[in-house]
């Protein structure tokens, strides 16, 4: 067996998110505050490039052109140039990308760092949901 590279957390539904402040795809600096009094889905994955993670972004959009009033903040730490290519080739409307490319300590802040193995620094998959 080999080691494990990242940590298993379960999480229950959140009243209060970390702030975080990150980066959109026009290179525009974000935070969690910019969208309140919306729920917010975070769909947090290692990279855009990958296809379980390119997955779940266009599932996240067809979910999200149901939803009202809730927002999806797709996070990795691609390039915005990267994600915005993603987006514009999958014409994907309804999510939005962000980086922590500026924030190298999000995924570790979170709780949701890979510690060891090739991807180490990454975010695991994960989905948070913030009432």
């Amino acid at each position: 067996m080999g080691r494990c590279c990242y940590q298993w957390y379960f999480f229950q539904p959140v009243d209060k998110a970390k702030q975080f402040t990150l980066v959109e795809s026009d290179l525009a600096e974000k935070s969690l505050s910019d969208y309140q009094g919306k729920r917010k889905i975070l769909n947090i994955f290692p990279s855009i490039d990958t296809g379980v993670c390119a997955t779940s972004i266009r599932k996240f959009n067809q979910i999200a052109s149901q939803l009202e009033n809730r927002v999806v903040l797709c996070i990795s730490a691609d390039l915005p140039f990267a994600q915005s290519r993603f987006c514009g080739a999958e014409a994907l409307k309804n999510v939005v990308t962000l980086s922590f490319f500026r924030a190298p300590t999000f995924s570790k802040d979170h709780g949701v760092e890979m510690t060891s193995g090739p991807l180490k620094g990454l975010a695991v998959r994960t989905v948070v949901i913030h009432r």
